[in-house]
């Protein structure tokens, strides 16, 4: 079993990284061009990554479903839900990519941007979203992919997209001096080679087991049904993470900028810890689809493990580096020691992260998405009161910072714990055989 997760969960982690690599690139290309091409990127891809970010669901329902329906020895009907997922993500990509177009610069404005940096983030994000519909194919036929328990060929066509981009923009910002347009034509024709090919790897696949290509409403509408609890659940992160944003700004310019520093670093943790979770979500689908309760349970013991071993790990290596990590980002003796704290705190509380994640990807894994999406209302708004009091009797700076990451690391995460930790004790989420239903 040990092999098994971390044969799923180390390619995943590779394919995880994939669009913050994007963005990496897109900044260190755009960067220099200038402060006000920069800050334009900044702004559009703000809006961009929020938009795939709530879209998850396109991947994590239809890993679901297909690992179900695999465990259930149903292969047609498990590639039939992947083809009717990839046209709903299709779907719903030209959708988004045309409300982007129409209002960028309305976007742009509600989000403060004025000036040439707002003409550089409209230019930046029209483009781009031209991608968008190729992205969001990319997240469905890798829930697809993943599904089937390959993890591999995302990681793959991540790797090779990652590469691809990268050429692209140099030669486009540079080579044809189309400035910041350039890297947002890039970018796209990135996302939608990504896609083309992982379509191309589910497709044959389908056409093998003899599922039909053609748009079924039915299938779609199923997909999408699923997928609205998760896209619910989606939504009360980010809405936190967004809360912990404007109490870090309430705070100050020294408690903002060690957030970010910390936030970077917990986002990287969370990759790793993602990972799991999605080796979780694979296996656990797949064991209730095959109607075997054993394994199941199996499965949520031994990755729950792996989480909380994993987050201690994590969690040592953030709150022991903290200043270290600190002088690779700024000058600032007060920031850096608000960072020091604030990744302090954050590792102490990683093995209980390790565990949130973990848990979500097997609730997620069993299709249990209506419960997660009441519960992570219930979270946010325990969260809620927390994060105010911060916000109105912390102090500016490092101590700020500690209390402002006790509340969301702490009580945000422990809220999390508790919710999905007592659905996981019991058995209502344990529904076997090829429907979630």
């Amino acid at each position: 079993m040990d092999r098994e997760i971390l044969g799923l969960a180390v390619p995943a982690l590779g394919a995880l990284v994939a669009e913050p690599i994007f963005v990496l690139v897109d900044s260190a290309v755009v960067g220099h061009l200038g402060t006000a091409q920069l800050a334009g990127l900044s702004l559009a891809s703000t809006l961009l990554l929020t938009v795939v970010g709530l879209c998850v669901f396109l991947a994590y329902a239809t890993t679901a479903a297909v690992a179900r329906r695999i465990g259930a020895g149903h292969e047609r009907e498990a590639l039939q839900s992947g083809i009717d997922g990839m046209w709903l993500a299709l779907g719903l990509g030209v959708v988004l990519s045309a409300a982007l177009l129409a209002m960028a610069p309305w976007a742009i404005d509600v989000m403060g941007g004025s000036g040439d940096v707002a003409g550089y983030a409209v230019v930046y994000l029209r483009i781009s979203s031209l991608g968008l519909p190729g992205m969001l194919l990319v997240l469905a036929a890798t829930g697809v992919l993943r599904g089937m328990k390959d993890t591999r060929t995302p990681l793959y066509v991540a790797a090779g997209g990652a590469v691809f981009n990268t050429i692209l923009n140099i030669v486009l910002v540079y080579g044809f001096g189309l400035g910041i347009a350039g890297s947002a034509i890039g970018t796209a024709v990135a996302q939608w080679s990504m896609a083309v090919i992982l379509v191309a790897v589910v497709v044959r696949g389908a056409r093998a087991a003899g599922a039909s290509m053609r748009p079924a409403a039915g299938g779609i509408w199923q997909n999408a049904v699923a997928g609205t609890p998760l896209l619910i659940r989606t939504l009360s992160l980010r809405l936190a993470i967004l809360l912990t944003v404007f109490v870090a700004t309430g705070l100050g310019a020294v408690t903002l900028a060690g957030y970010q520093v910390v936030n970077s670093v917990w986002g990287l943790a969370a990759f790793a810890l993602d990972a799991l979770a999605i080796a979780a979500q694979a296996l656990i689908g797949q064991s209730l689809g095959a109607g075997d309760v054993g394994a199941t349970r199996a499965v949520l013991r031994r990755t729950l493990q792996w989480g909380v071993l994993g987050g201690a790990a994590i969690g040592l290596v953030m709150a022991l580096g903290g200043w270290w990590f600190a002088l690779l980002f700024t000058s600032d003796p007060e920031v850096r020691v608000a960072v020091a704290l604030g990744m302090a705190v954050a590792g102490v509380l990683m093995p209980m992260a390790g565990w949130v994640f973990v848990l979500d990807g097997v609730l997620i894994g069993a299709g249990d998405g209506r419960y997660l999406a009441w519960a992570g209302m219930v979270t946010l708004v325990v969260y809620a009161p927390f994060a105010l009091v911060v916000e109105r009797w912390a102090p500016d700076g490092p101590v700020g910072l500690a209390w402002l990451w006790l509340a969301f690391a702490g009580v945000f995460m422990a809220a999390r714990a508790v919710t999905t930790g007592l659905r996981a004790r019991g058995g209502r989420w344990m529904v076997t055989g090829a429907s979630q239903a």
